[in-house]
């Protein structure tokens, strides 16, 4: 057995190298039958040293270009072939004085900033712990249970993420692994400086699915966070230049004014630079570009950016690739064949690093270097196809099928995520059971897509099942049993059953103040969804003074731009908005969009949400010209991004057409209302809020076009419907009796015109009080009728 020296180890501790390889046991349900399985391991079986793994590729670190052999540093020691001298990092005592204690560190830095490499250095000084590294998240129960079974042990988690999520490292998880007397076990991982980010962002939803993120973050706060430049600081570089005898550490020093050094090492910006040159049309047979070649990286690229975190299949990306040729020219590029444009994305450049590196026969992972670049350059709604990630879809695990879902539905594309939810949910139902709490965990959001997407009969269903599940199985207290009943009493708010939400969510808010704490999310997300039940009761004063309150909560704990802030603000402008405070809801309005654009980007269905509030507070304001303008940029928008027939679509087409009559443009109104009614009908359903809106609308729109009779009828229709369905006080039933009346008054029907006026005005005064611009509008119209 040869013996390697590696500089920068410790004292120049030697290191043996040793034939490692992943090992897997069948060990059925009991982590414990099989400690070894899914860890890298001995050739005997057994968990290796820290002294005996001397190929520090296999900790993560990336190659660089190889040295002729028999180059030696100035000591005479030879160099390693695939690895460059270490060059010491401002962060290298911090490191070694945080792993003399038992402890989570996590080194955070740029792809290719010499994370791996810092953290393999440092955990040297360790030589004799157990090295404990498990393959990926499926292996962290059994990883878990050896570390927390051996007295001094090092628990490496390269690029973290991968180790992150259901299954995977949790808080219970480190405290296992930490816990004990007269034990040194230190966890020590890395992670991309651009996956940390996306970690830790928030995913607020209106009934707390933002859970798995909390799970994530609360692994992260447990950590002692080392940050490492990409760039080289002066001192750094000083260290390096004393190591130019390492002819890759002097090319490399060449270029540290624009590249990171461990950055340039790993080939980093060679390899960006043949991806993008690749692209050029391959017209010279002396100099061939490969743009298929490009695309299959791209696809690569695109696909784990949506999610997919496993090695990615050869298949897949042939699938799916070229539709980034077709983006860039198709045919006109020329592109090579594929047997060329493989061998092309997988050659070693430099070392054995490559665009696209092999992982078996049929696998591949894109070099993570290439994906920080494009995720640093890209902009809120930039990201792959639904097409492309539904092919990556149909062969994911259920760790990416996980991925791409939660991915997804943050992007406001809620058909991938509820089709990805719903394949991971039957995965783990199959594995874990349908009583287990990730089984659950992943129901529940397969049901808040279900919501997103309209389907309130479905969501509710769910959730009321995953609450009787939950309080059967782990307590009627347990977190996952509040949600899911806070998940239902939303569902029951857009079935218009206000009433039976609002009792549930009080509920819901006293167990949770009782058991979890008044500031727990479960307890803050009850209030937050109560305030929205409250609105639609009417009971405004208390819906905007519990707005306001879990506003204040969410601004000083989250942030003001964080998507649970954003949601209870643009909710209050909503409740500003029925209480007749129209300019103070539109600049609540406008700030909220204005943060949404910038976060999520304008083609987030949050966003367009947003945006067409504002439009028609614009309405109510009189700024009728720029109210039509918002509408139809947003229904073109919509109608491009979702389709022509998304109630998004449609309900600013209805917002549009309100506009017109106000403009005085009825015809146009009445047609295109017509249209929205029709459609709605077939797509929605006839008794659809957009469907019976759009008649709404059109009754007002016959009005004005002088087409009493039908414009009365119309309005009658829909005035029954709306009373049977939402009651006689709901806003939108007085609406339609306020029409009714106008008609009634331009027909002649004076009498009748006073007696629905009148109801209307007594309602109004009631539940809004006699200043209220709309009580103010069905008193302007009695008071002309009486006249008469």
């Amino acid at each position: 057995m040869t013996r390697k020296r590696i500089t920068g180890i410790g004292v120049g501790t030697p290191l043996a190298s040793a034939s490692l390889s992943w090992e897997y046991a069948d060990s059925g349900n009991d982590p414990a039958a099989g400690l070894e399985r899914g860890c890298l391991v001995l050739p005997g079986g057994k968990l290796p040293r820290v002294r005996q793994v001397s190929d520090l590729i296999m900790l993560g670190v990336h190659p660089s270009s190889p040295v002729r052999a028999g180059t030696c540093a100035p000591t005479g020691e030879p160099l390693l072939e695939r690895v460059p001298a270490y060059v010491p990092r401002d962060v290298d005592e911090e490191l070694r004085q945080r792993l003399a204690i038992s402890g989570f560190v996590i080194v955070v830095g740029d792809s290719a900033a010499g994370k791996s490499r810092a953290a393999s250095e440092a955990i040297a000084t360790l030589r004799d712990h157990v090295l404990i590294i498990p393959q990926n998240r499926d292996s962290m129960a059994v990883a878990i249970s050896k570390a927390a079974g051996t007295r001094r042990c090092v628990l490496w988690l390269d690029d973290l993420e991968n180790y992150l999520g259901p299954g995977g490292l949790t808080r219970a998880g480190i405290a296992r692994v930490l816990a004990g007397k007269r034990c040194h076990r230190v966890i020590v991982s890395t992670l991309r400086a651009a996956e940390e980010a996306l970690l830790t962002s928030e995913d607020g939803r209106e009934d707390g699915s933002w859970q798995s993120h909390k799970v994530v973050r609360e692994v992260l706060e447990h950590a002692y966070r080392i940050p490492l430049s990409r760039m080289f600081s002066r001192s750094e570089e000083e260290r390096a230049r004393e190591r130019a005898w390492d002819p890759r550490i002097a090319d490399a020093l060449a270029s540290t004014g624009v590249y990171g050094l461990a950055e340039y090492l790993a080939a980093g910006p060679e390899l960006m630079r043949d991806w993008e040159n690749a692209w050029s049309p391959n017209t010279d047979p002396h100099a061939p570009s490969h743009p298929r070649g490009a695309a299959l990286v791209t696809a690569a690229i695109e696909i784990r950016r949506g999610g997919y975190t496993s090695p990615l299949p050869r298949s897949v990306l042939e699938k799916v690739h070229d539709h980034y040729l077709r983006e860039r020219g198709g045919a006109l590029l020329r592109p090579e064949p594929l047997a060329d444009a493989w061998e092309w994305a997988t050659k070693a450049r430099r070392a054995t690093t490559a665009l696209l590196q092999g992982v078996g026969i049929e696998h591949v992972h894109v070099f993570d270097y290439l994906l920080d670049a494009v995720q640093r350059h890209s902009g809120p709604g930039d990201h792959a196809p639904d097409i492309i990630l539904e092919a990556a879809l149909a062969v994911a695990a259920p760790v990416d099928a996980d991925n791409i879902a939660d991915a997804a539905f943050q992007h406001g594309r809620y058909k991938l995520a509820e089709a990805a939810w719903l394949r991971v949910h039957r995965a783990r139902a199959d594995r874990l059971g349908p009583e287990h709490a990730d089984t659950l965990a992943t129901r529940a959001s397969h049901a808040n897509a279900l919501r997103n997407l309209g389907r309130y009969a479905e969501y509710e269903c769910e959730h009321r099942a995953i609450a009787d599940i939950a309080a059967r199985v782990y307590g009627p207290e347990d977190p996952l049993t509040l949600r899911s009943r806070t998940g239902r009493a939303f569902a029951l708010i857009r079935l218009r059953r206000p009433s039976e939400a609002e009792e549930e969510l009080r509920a819901v808010r006293d167990i949770g103040s009782r058991v979890l704490g008044p500031e727990h999310d479960v307890t803050m997300t009850s209030r937050h969804l109560r305030a929205i039940a409250l609105h639609h009761l009417g009971r405004l004063a208390e819906a905007e003074a519990e707005n306001r309150s879990v506003l204040d909560a969410w601004t000083r704990d989250l942030g003001p731009e964080h998507a649970s802030t954003l949601l209870s603000r643009g909710n209050l402008a909503w409740v500003l908005n029925s209480s007749g405070l129209v300019e103070e809801a539109e600049n609540e309005a406008r700030a909220v969009l204005e943060m949404r654009a910038r976060l999520f980007g304008l083609e987030h269905p949050e966003t367009l949400e947003t945006r067409q509030l504002r439009a028609g507070l614009l309405r109510k304001l009189d700024r009728y010209a720029e109210c039509e303008c918002e509408h139809r940029a947003i229904a073109d928008i919509a109608a491009r991004v979702y389709g022509p027939e998304d109630p998004l679509t449609l309900r600013s087409r209805t917002g549009r057409a309100f506009a017109l009559i106000r403009l005085r443009r009825p015809s146009e109104a009445e047609e295109e209302l017509r249209a929205v009614r029709d459609i709605g009908s077939r797509v929605l359903g006839p008794e659809h809020d957009v469907t019976m809106t759009s008649r709404h609308v059109r009754a007002i729109a016959l009005h004005h076009l002088g087409r009493l009779a039908e414009a009365e009828a119309e309005n009658r229709s829909v005035l029954d419907a709306w009373t049977r369905d939402l009651g006689p006080e709901h806003a939108s039933t007085l609406l339609s009796r306020e029409s009714l009346a106008a008609v009634l008054y331009d027909s002649g029907l004076v009498e009748e015109a006073e007696n629905e006026a009148r109801a209307v005005l007594d309602m109004r005064t009631r539940t809004l009080g006699l200043e209220h611009p709309d009580t103010a509008y069905i008193r302007s119209l009695l008071t002309r009728i009486e006249t008469i």
